[in-house]
């Protein structure tokens, strides 16, 4: 086990890289953080920042050098980053895990060829492999390969002409082609597994999006108890198949009483922000006990939980004059829980916080939760 003081690695700057410098800091460990931004929100609060590219060698040595073991917060981090500082420390999730999540021409393949339940896809590299795609794909929805998330890269096409022109526009970057489905519903695992295959597994979320990005979850999900039973089982058999360690987190389309594998996340993931505030041990610090070779701790919820995202859009007001959002109305609720991420500067669409309402029944929860939402002009869930 690696005990504290020791100094932890993370590569990633943003929020999620945040919360795990604040896991890390109440179990008495230091951390380095390697991010660009010279204000990223985790390097503002770490022991140290190195502000430098992933895959500056400099930093990359530096962080060997200093750290006992690292790992990362978002997939996008280069799989060789990861490889390097493997060769003198412990990484995880590993290069390899990371790489396939990061790409997802590289994720459906994995999902189609290990068997997993999958949506309809075709690989599209260049104008050929759409003029040949199954019209049985059409209408879908062309997603560029990397650096696609939060519904960026991602363009809803009707026909075959229409995803011409999408692939045009995104200047012929390596591509997927989905066929879209009827979506009864998204849901969300997220998992941790250690360095053994030991693997716990938090309560199901019920995520609703706006404009591709996710704007409300809600624990436990609602759906049939043995969807989402199934949902937790097919996690775990990702993760064990990715020889994965680390938190993990696997979304899936419900669509016609079916589950179809998403996306899946190498690091925390958005829809698991409930867990801190709605079970034992949050997702964060799961990923401190996975880096660590520490006993996991426990996923149960003591609590049901509905979680809302606050982006940079409620810093304006109708006019686009910046505000301070009115915090008096959510503090005023005493089940309630306000995280904002310690961004400089608002712009929208960029996730600056989120809420998360705790109560008995996940509709109890909802229905405050909603309420919270318009008085705050914060649009209707789904609302384009």
């Amino acid at each position: 086990m690696i005990l504290p003081p020791a100094t932890l690695g993370m590569l990633g700057g943003g929020q999620l890289g945040r919360f795990f410098v604040g896991a890390a800091h109440e179990m008495g460990y230091r951390v380095c953080v390697l991010d660009p931004d010279a204000e990223s929100p985790a390097g503002r609060i770490a022991d140290r920042h190195l502000c430098a590219a992933y895959n500056d060698a400099a930093a990359l040595d530096a962080i060997a050098a200093h750290c006992v073991a690292v790992t990362t917060e978002f997939e996008n981090v280069p799989a060789a980053t990861l490889a390097r500082l493997a060769e003198k420390i412990p990484a995880r999730p590993s290069a390899e895990a990371v790489s396939i999540c990061q790409d997802r021409i590289a994720e459906k393949c994995f999902l189609r060829d290990s068997g997993f339940p999958h949506g309809d896809f075709v690989i599209v590299r260049n104008e050929n492999d759409i003029a040949a795609a199954d019209s049985a794909l059409f209408p879908g929805i062309l997603k560029v390969a990397r650096l696609g998330y939060d519904g960026k890269g991602q363009t809803p096409v009707e026909n075959r002409e229409a995803a011409l022109a999408a692939f045009l526009a995104c200047r012929s970057e390596p591509s997927v082609l989905e066929r879209k489905v009827r979506l009864d519903c998204e849901i969300s695992v997220v998992l941790v597994r250690d360095s053994q295959g030991k693997t716990r597994i938090f309560p199901v979320a019920e995520n609703r999006h706006t404009r591709g990005i996710l704007d409300i979850s809600i624990v436990p999900a609602r759906g049939a108890s043995r969807l989402l039973r199934d949902a937790q089982e097919i996690a775990g058999r990702i993760a064990a198949k990715l020889s994965f360690v680390g938190v993990l987190a696997v979304e899936f389309f419900v669509s016609h009483d079916r589950l179809l594998v998403n996306e899946i996340a190498p690091r925390p993931h958005n829809s698991g922000h409930y867990t801190l505030d709605a079970c034992v041990a949050s997702q964060y610090e799961q990923q401190v006990r996975a880096l660590c070779d520490l006993p996991l701790g426990e996923t149960r919820a003591h609590s049901a939980a509905v979680m809302v995202n606050l982006l940079g859009d409620l810093w304006f007001d109708a006019k686009g004059n910046s505000r301070e959002p009115d915090w008096a109305r959510l503090y005023a609720v005493p089940n309630l829980k306000l995280h904002l991420y310690g961004k400089s500067k608002a712009r929208p669409g960029r996730k600056m916080g989120h809420f998360t309402v705790i109560d008995e029944t996940p509709d109890a929860a909802l229905e405050t939760a909603l309420a919270l939402r318009t008085a705050l002009h914060l649009p209707p869930p789904g609302q384009e």
